[in-house]
């Protein structure tokens, strides 16, 4: 039994910004791991994750680096080009490839105390694969790939399919200021967090961008504020980022505001370079000083 199960895929990234264009790996998954295996091992961690031949390297750096990692075979490998502007709050997409969907069979054998679902593009998991995790533990969603479509190349926005289903196995859920508003047509965090508490979800985590997060838990708003990065390098991963060092803090038993000022501070090292976080505990603790 481990304490978190994150499951999803391993992309092919392309990163286009004002500065230069970078490939690399990327994917909540490939975050999330990443950042939990430059951390003390207080919580056991497996990586569920599916790519095509083309990317076994990428799973093969993973095992290497410690990560418990279980991959199934897919067809393709999701290839994903983000583009940013001078505004790193701002990014177009577009999806080259995508990878197969994961499947009741597949997550059959999994048990974990918390199974973290990195969604990518609407159908990587239906909401029976949903529903059978919510009866083994407790389910956290970023909710970002739920409201991206793709048709041909481009990325396309769309509402929730089977929102109240799937929010109804949710304990926990990760979403920024944009999602917020397209999954409940309000701006207002506060409202947001306390409509999505009533569908059934326990802990709502709502990132801000540099305006810090907020955390709705047991009737109780935490108000997180974000930490200045000496340099905006890459935004990209920087949720998955987050949802690593918070999920981490909480199954160790730590409180939700301690959680996320962890986890904020190691979205600020992320974002101070391309890829993964890979700072240390000392790093993270700076930036909360």
């Amino acid at each position: 039994m481990k304490d978190i199960c994150s499951i999803g895929h391993i992309t092919r990234d392309k990163i286009v910004t004002p500065k230069n264009t970078v490939y690399m790996a990327g994917g909540t998954s490939y975050y999330m791991s990443y950042g939990i295996s430059r951390l003390p091992e207080k919580v056991s961690y497996q990586l569920v994750t599916k790519v095509g031949e083309g990317q076994m390297g990428e799973v093969e750096k993973l095992r290497q680096a410690g990560v418990d990692t279980l991959c199934y075979p897919s067809r393709h490998t999701v290839y994903f080009e983000n583009r940013y502007g001078i505004d790193t709050n701002n990014r177009t997409q577009r999806v080259l490839a995508k990878a197969d969907p994961f499947t009741l069979e597949e997550v059959r054998p999994l048990e974990a105390r918390v199974f973290h679902l990195g969604s990518l593009l609407a159908d990587d998991f239906p909401p029976e694969v949903v529903k059978y995790l919510a009866t083994k533990g407790l389910v956290s969603i970023d909710v970002q790939g739920y409201l991206r479509e793709v048709v041909g190349e481009d990325v396309r926005a769309i509402p929730w399919k089977h929102q109240e289903e799937i929010l109804a196995a949710t304990s926990i859920l990760k979403l920024n200021e944009h999602e917020m508003e397209v999954i409940t047509n309000s701006k207002d965090p506060r409202t947001v967090a306390r409509t999505l508490a009533d569908q059934g979800v326990r802990e709502v985590v709502i990132t801000l961008g540099s305006y810090g997060s907020l955390i709705y838990a047991d009737r109780h708003f935490y108000e997180i504020p974000a930490f200045q990065p000496r340099e905006v390098v890459d935004a990209t991963g920087c949720g998955d980022t987050y949802s690593t060092g918070y999920l981490y803090c909480r199954l160790q038993g730590m409180g939700y505001a301690e959680a996320g000022r962890f986890a904020a501070a190691m979205c600020t090292l992320k974002l101070e370079h391309n890829g993964p976080f890979d700072g240390t505990l000392a790093d993270i603790e700076r930036v909360m000083r």
